[in-house]
């Protein structure tokens, strides 16, 4: 059983930076397409990026383009987002998710496994 386990989140105010790690246990993380996610309080549960197996390949949500990077170690099964010029907006919990085999993914319903969240505050 794949476990994942998310890093990095805090109170920040707007302009400022946070990075969120995940760690991977269990599974064989370079088999993994990986994506980080955020739900804001009462709101869905986003994509806001996503990676291949390699890395090489990316996705990024509108709002966060520019300022959110996703990247990952394979050689520690971790998975990291950096966030740059934070804003009141981003302010949600954050999660890991992994899909076990396959590439890019960019559904929830694509992820098999989930991490239980970082809180990210950013203040005005």
């Amino acid at each position: 059983q794949v476990q994942l386990v998310e890093s990095g989140g805090g109170l920040v105010q707007a302009g400022g930076s946070l990075s969120l790690s995940c760690v991977a246990s269990g599974g064989t993380f370079t088999n993994m397409a990986m994506g980080w996610y955020r739900q804001p309080p009462g709101l869905e549960r986003d994509l806001v990026a996503a990676t291949t197996w390699s890395g090489l390949t990316t996705y990024y949500a509108d709002s966060v383009k520019g300022r959110f990077t996703i990247s990952r170690n394979n050689a520690n099964n971790t998975l990291f987002l950096q966030m740059n010029s934070l804003k009141p907006e981003d302010t949600a919990v954050y999660y890991c998710a992994a899909r076990k085999f396959g590439g890019l993914a960019k559904r929830k319903s694509e992820y098999d496994y989930w991490g239980q969240g970082t809180q990210v505050t950013v203040s005005s």
